[in-house]
């Protein structure tokens, strides 16, 4: 499985009728349904805002709306589009400004099926690997050093602070984490200990 790692969009034109359709990483039904919420009030004027999600290691929770377009040519087609994507962790809504011209449900499938794929083929995605949180303190000349070695390991969510010393916090593949603490302390001389903790 892979895992969402950032908003994406992409719009669709059939017959006068806008389909906008948008990615969310999410990590639960509920943070779905808070994202879902802010995303129907973005788009309140809007005829319909469908929506399929699916979370967990295994993608073993999932869930879906039409959102009153007529059963099954909405939700499902969505739902059925990110399953087969083997991304996790996302949350996929469409929402349709009518165009004033009946699309039929055959119509209605190829749209929002479409539209799922369309932003599916642009949005960003990474294998799901267990990762680790680390954080360290160093000096500045011994930080460049560091720096330069992030490019041999899985690092995201990079975030430094400087001040006296630059402050780091970070995620990085459990697997890596053991030695990217033990470079750091070479690097440093002994002096910088990286403290790695489970992401939660």
């Amino acid at each position: 499985m892979n895992v969402l790692l950032e908003h994406a969009q992409a719009e669709l034109v059939v017959k006068n009728s806008r389909f906008i359709a948008e990615t969310f990483p999410v990590h639960s039904q509920a943070e779905a349904r808070a994202t879902l919420h802010e995303v129907k009030a973005r788009y309140k004027d809007a005829r319909h805002v469908v929506h399929a999600f699916v979370t967990g290691p295994q993608g073993e929770t999932s869930g879906m709306s039409d959102d009153g377009e007529p059963g099954g040519t909405a939700g499902r087609p969505v739902l059925d589009v990110l399953r087969g994507s083997a991304i996790t962790d996302i949350l996929l809504t469409v929402t349709r400004y009518f165009g004033g011209t009946l699309l039929g449900t055959g119509g209605l499938v190829r749209a929002y099926g479409d539209s799922a794929k369309q932003v599916l083929a642009v949005c960003r995605s990474e294998p799901l690997v267990e990762k680790r949180r680390l954080s360290f303190a160093a000096d500045y000349p011994v930080y460049e050093l560091i720096r330069r070695r992030y490019a041999q390991y899985h690092l995201s969510a990079v975030e430094e602070s400087y001040a006296a010393a630059v402050a780091v916090r970070a995620e990085i593949w459990a697997s890596e984490a053991d030695a990217f603490a033990s470079e750091v302390k070479d690097l440093s001389k002994g002096k910088t200990e990286v403290l790695i903790t489970p992401c939660i």
